[in-house]
């Protein structure tokens, strides 16, 4: 009897929340970048796609064995991003286990990401993911790939991706912004039209990252 209702109990209990990281990095970057950002993208989700991601992200550093607790990584910021030979190697093994990265150029940041990832997949270059991947037509559909969020340097909106054996592990974008999009309306002043399609865009990468 008793048995029976801690079965019974268990099954009345909501399912656990999901929770995702945001990745804490060496080199001086600001790691910590558009603050409001992924609480407002996880709300957005939570609201329109009946997710059940906890509300606040958790911060991780990238050598920490608690990114493999994480289905998602997320990675922002303007500047310098240096990996140790040890935290390249932690990334690694979670991103071929299964786990996934997204990295959002906040502006400035492209070189130094280009040389972090190196260090993590010297054999497996950034490759332009192509707008028939699936990301791109999960909840929402981007048939012309990642939206334009911001203007920088007149230079079109991009995604480059790491794939292992076809997976996507590692999807960067550049020259977009999403997450400027994501914050709150008062911090960059983004239209209601391009603020939700970042948001809509971070859901779909969202989405395929806990589904894949």
């Amino acid at each position: 009897m008793m048995a029976f209702m801690a079965i019974c109990t268990a099954a009345m209990l909501p399912p656990q929340a999901i929770k995702i990281g945001l990745l804490k990095y060496n080199g001086g970057g600001d790691w910590y970048a558009n603050p409001t950002a992924l609480p407002n993208l996880i709300a957005f989700c939570n609201k329109e796609m009946g997710m059940n991601i906890d509300p606040e992200p958790v911060t991780v550093e990238v050598g920490s064995p608690d990114i493999f607790n994480l289905p998602l990584l997320h990675m922002t910021g303007h500047g310098n991003v240096v990996f140790s030979t040890e935290e390249a190697e932690n990334l690694r093994l979670y991103l071929e286990a299964g786990g996934f990265l997204h990295i959002d150029d906040n502006y400035g940041m492209d070189p130094y990401v280009r040389t972090a990832i190196a260090e993590v997949f010297p054999d497996n270059a950034f490759v332009e993911v192509p707008f028939s991947h699936p990301i791109y037509d999960q909840q929402y559909q981007f048939p012309r790939g990642v939206p334009k969020i911001h203007e920088h340097d007149g230079k079109p909106a991009q995604a480059f991706g790491i794939f292992i054996e076809e997976r996507l592990a590692v999807f960067y974008t550049y020259e977009t912004d999403l997450g400027d999009g994501w914050e709150d309306t008062e911090v960059h002043n983004d239209t209601p039209q391009n603020r939700r399609k970042s948001l809509q865009m971070g859901a779909n990468l969202l989405r395929f990252a806990l589904v894949q």
